[in-house]
């Protein structure tokens, strides 16, 4: 090989290095096609790769790279999953004596919604709760002083797992009560999601200086960007083992519509009290133990039974990843809409639902179930918001009410069932929340929590453009067409 070099002349070089170059990358485009198809995914998606490396091969391959390779069965995400697996059956076994009574009284008081319980508690995702106190917050104005005031009250520990938390007003003042609580003796663990927490700045640094344990969850590789794909997009925090906060809302102050930011900005948060804590907790020592080893034992001061809630206020605390055997947040969205009796509300700001969901949503539709879906005016990727609304038009022929929200922005991830089931959580309507990020959902049982939502819902209606079906079906064609090239691409995103 080394004569055959010298001998060439610079053209035939020139020529040698185009054919081997040449060579390499089809080699590469099979090695990449062969590589998706013994994953075995969604053929849907797979065909979307394939059409992209054939029609665009050098992005394709960039892409594929970033987003498209399925980590989930490399060993750190199965030994997280296993892991998570036996110490959720050690919670489960622990309170297994009531879960059949707590069971028959969940179905006496919202009859076939029960099954999603069942559901959850059968795949070991989710143990039933009573004895809470949820309270729903709107907005940054509502989340953040009730959180403040929960941390100010820590006298143990305080747990935070945050996709976002940003070194603004309102992630400099929880990093200001939380050094004066570590120097109170109070312990602070913290998880952050470091593609998320762009603008996090020194926080983490003044944490650690101060005692807190604080860890990036998979944290980017410079140059590689090897867990790019998976994030963790949940927010929880958990204090005492008592109180619990869980929902959409961000450690940022775009969430508070205080005047300082021009775009209003319409979420939706929980408060918890009482034994659903210990499902917060769990989900968050489980991702804590990912990042820092540390096992914790099932008793107080970490996990306890509420001495003073002995309400009826039935609670589901629904986690997934991407080492999840079953992608649960879908599936407890898609079995509560089956469970429906009479009325759906949903408000989600990404709307690309895979095919289940959307014959869910059409099915109720014309099953004569009043199905309203409520999505922003306009979202904050281009991409995400033409895809969506290549979806409108199926939705609307099969009676499904689409209103889009015209105040500002509408972050919230939420969804209310008839009277007496309400959904909170952290997750979009999208592959990438369903099958490949860290998320978080409560399913309420209540009709109190359920009322509260239907009028937060009620409420947003005054700011919000119903859609109609004739004029929709006439829209520009550029528009349509536009929505149709960005839904090709739904299945990567």
């Amino acid at each position: 090989m080394h004569s055959l070099i010298s001998y060439l002349t610079g053209s035939d070089w020139h020529l040698y290095v185009k054919i081997s170059s040449t060579v390499l990358v089809i080699l590469s485009f099979i090695g990449v096609v062969f590589t998706i198809l013994l994953e075995n995914r969604n053929p849907v998606k797979a065909m979307a790769y394939i059409l992209l490396l054939v029609f665009i091969p050098i992005v394709g391959l960039i892409v594929y790279y970033y987003l498209g390779r399925d980590l989930r069965k490399k060993r750190r995400f199965t030994l997280k999953g296993s892991k998570d697996e036996v110490l959720f059956a050690k919670y489960w076994q622990s309170q297994r004596s009531e879960i059949e009574h707590m069971q028959l009284e969940l179905r006496h008081a919202v009859g076939t919604k029960q099954e999603l319980s069942a559901m959850l508690l059968n795949t070991r995702q989710s143990i039933l709760t009573k004895n809470n106190r949820v309270k729903l917050l709107i907005n940054g104005e509502e989340k953040f002083p009730e959180v403040m005031a929960a941390l100010r009250a820590a006298k143990h520990h305080i747990h935070i797992e945050y996709y976002m938390i940003s070194a603004d007003d309102v992630g400099n003042e929880v990093t200001q009560i939380l050094v004066e609580k570590l120097n109170q003796g109070v312990q602070v663990r913290f998880v952050y999601d470091n593609m998320g927490s762009d603008r996090i700045k020194n926080i983490p640094t003044i944490l650690k200086e101060n005692g807190a344990s604080v860890y990036s969850f998979s944290p980017v590789l410079v140059g590689l960007y090897r867990n790019a794909n998976y994030r963790n997009h949940r927010k929880i925090i958990v204090i005492d083992g008592t109180v619990g906060f869980v929902g959409g809302i961000n450690l940022d102050d775009r969430y508070i519509n205080n005047g300082k930011h021009e775009l209003f900005w319409r979420d939706t948060h929980l408060k918890i009290e009482g034994d659903a804590v210990n499902l917060l907790q769990l989900q968050f020592l489980m991702s804590y133990r990912y990042c820092s080893k540390e096992v914790f034992p099932f008793e107080t001061p970490f996990f306890g039974r509420s001495t003073t809630l002995t309400g009826t206020c039935f609670t589901d605390i629904v986690a997934s990843g991407p080492d999840s055997e079953w992608p649960m947040t879908m599936s407890s969205i898609l079995m509560a809409i089956n469970v429906a009796k009479r009325r759906i509300r949903i408000t989600n700001p990404y709307f690309v639902p895979t095919e289940e969901l959307l014959t869910a949503l059409q099915m109720a539709a014309l099953a004569g179930k009043d199905v309203q879906l409520m999505l922003p005016l306009k979202g904050d990727s281009f991409i995400v918001q033409h895809a969506a609304l290549s979806y409108m038009k199926p939705l609307l022929a099969a009676g499904v009410r689409v209103f889009f929200y015209t105040r500002g922005f509408i972050h919230a991830k939420t969804m209310v069932i008839d009277d007496n089931l309400a959904w909170v959580s952290s997750v979009n309507f999208d592959n990438r929340s369903f099958f490949l990020n860290c998320e978080i959902g409560v399913l309420v049982y209540d009709k109190e929590v359920a009322g509260k939502l239907d009028r937060a819902f009620d409420e947003d209606l005054l700011y919000a453009l119903p859609v109609q079906e004739t004029r929709w079906n006439k829209r520009n064609i550029f528009k349509r067409f536009m929505d149709s090239v960005c839904r090709l691409l739904t299945p990567l995103l």
